[in-house]
């Protein structure tokens, strides 16, 4: 079974607040939002309810941090996931999270100059 005509609605809703974050975080997200979905479109009905209450969850939690975040000027990205709610997850899912902490928090590459090829002429 396909998931409920929500789907679309919150995926739409997660993009279109996904536009606030910055390029590099935006583009992880994006595409981490479509595989999700993407995967899950067969899912059963009681798989399908879960996700999407799950990314419902997300959503709500993503807005409140953003209205916090425009009362104190900090930025802050993702939410915190409870120990039960990891446990929750399948094996896959943790690879997946943990792929995706790798990517969001990767050090900036920096280009070094060789001081022999700067006084080359």
């Amino acid at each position: 079974a396909a998931m409920p005509g929500g789907a679309r609605g919150l995926y739409r809703r997660i993009l279109l607040l996904h536009r606030a974050l910055p390029p590099a975080l935006r583009a992880l997200g994006d595409r981490y939002v479509k595989e999700e979905f993407r995967k899950h479109k067969a899912a059963g009905p009681a798989e399908a309810q879960r996700f999407l209450r799950e990314w419902e969850a997300t959503l709500i939690q993503q807005q409140i941090n953003e209205d916090k975040q425009n009362l104190r000027e900090k930025t802050v990205y993702g939410i915190q996931l409870t120990e039960e709610k990891l446990n929750d997850f399948r094996d896959e899912q943790i690879g997946q999270l943990k792929e995706l902490m790798d990517e969001a928090t990767k050090p900036n590459k920096k280009i070094t100059i060789s001081k022999d090829l700067e006084h080359k002429n």
